[in-house]
């Protein structure tokens, strides 16, 4: 599967002033992202993540480094501005509060915002802005205004605006952060289904390990780094690492290492109560066999 990004050694800064000295944010990071894949960004603050978001969409430009969008090398010396404006086509991004993204107080004229921008005929716009209300369960709200939305619907809305557009990539930068928990796994939901439905490729930045392990792939960033890169049996299954990196594992994986340190053989990888449950009941069944065997070998 070729890569919609593809990143090679990629080192940013921000500017320093009079007080204060430039901040490396990205040092040499390197990756590919496969067109259609769900790969999640996991990071303390401070550990690059979002910078990262930013080159990946062309907000920012890296100070070194090669990137490709599309096919395109954006960071290539004969690279144009109408290189990079053509790449910002393929990528867009959600970012944390849906208050800071709804320009229109009427829900389809938000969506068809970016493709009026865009110069899309009026009817195509009228096409697109009803198939992405549809991907997101919004379409009965589509004359309600804006300001009455609950979050969770809002950021629904924000992610219809960006799919109403065709990106082939949407990078949701921790765009389920300021949502209650009804409100994350609506989004979640649209996520997943805008992924295996669509076939859109997608980056999510979380603080929430549940919701990374229903990725692909997981990518942990440490000191402008990547730390960790696999899937999340592999990156969960490393608990220590992930606790030394000043991140948390879910719930279930942290029991799951804790009952291994008291000797019950139970499996790291473990993302829901049911299947923790299970294999908890399993673990103690298999110990209580050997006992049993034991106690009669022994008579």
């Amino acid at each position: 599967m070729n890569p919609i990004i593809k990143a090679e050694n990629l080192s940013f800064s921000y500017p320093g002033d009079e007080e204060t000295k430039p901040v490396k944010a990205l040092r040499g990071v390197s990756f590919e992202i496969p067109e259609g894949s769900f790969t999640a960004i996991l990071g303390h603050n401070g550990s690059g993540k979002s910078t990262l978001a930013k080159l990946l969409c062309m907000v920012n430009l890296p100070d070194s480094g090669r990137l490709w969008v599309a096919g395109r090398e954006i960071t290539a010396p004969d690279a144009t501005e109408r290189d990079i404006l053509e790449a910002r086509r393929d990528v867009g991004m959600v970012f944390q509060n849906p208050d800071n993204q709804i320009v229109a107080t009427i829900v389809e004229e938000d969506v068809a915002f970016g493709c009026e921008n865009l110069g899309i005929p009026p009817a195509e716009i009228r096409e697109r802005v009803d198939a992405a209300l549809a991907a997101v369960g919004m379409s009965e709200y589509a004359r309600k205004q804006t300001y009455n939305l609950s979050g969770g619907q809002k950021q629904r809305v924000a992610i219809a605006g960006t799919i109403a557009m065709n990106r082939r990539c949407v990078i949701f930068d921790e765009s389920t952060a300021m949502l209650d928990p009804m409100g994350r796994r609506e989004v979640m939901d649209i996520i997943a289904k805008l992924n295996r439905e669509q076939g859109v490729t997608v980056l999510l930045i979380t603080h929430h390990m549940n919701e990374a392990a229903a990725a692909d792939r997981i990518i942990v960033m440490n000191q402008g780094q990547i730390y960790l890169d696999g899937s999340p049996r592999e990156v969960f299954g490393k608990p220590a690492a992930m606790w030394a990196a000043g991140l948390d594992v879910p719930q279930t994986t942290e029991l799951a290492y804790k009952l291994r340190q008291k000797g019950l053989d139970v499996p790291l990888y473990l993302f829901d109560a049911e299947s923790c449950a299970e294999a908890v009941a399993e673990a103690v069944r298999r110990r209580s066999g050997k006992s049993a065997g034991g106690g009669k070998t022994g008579s």
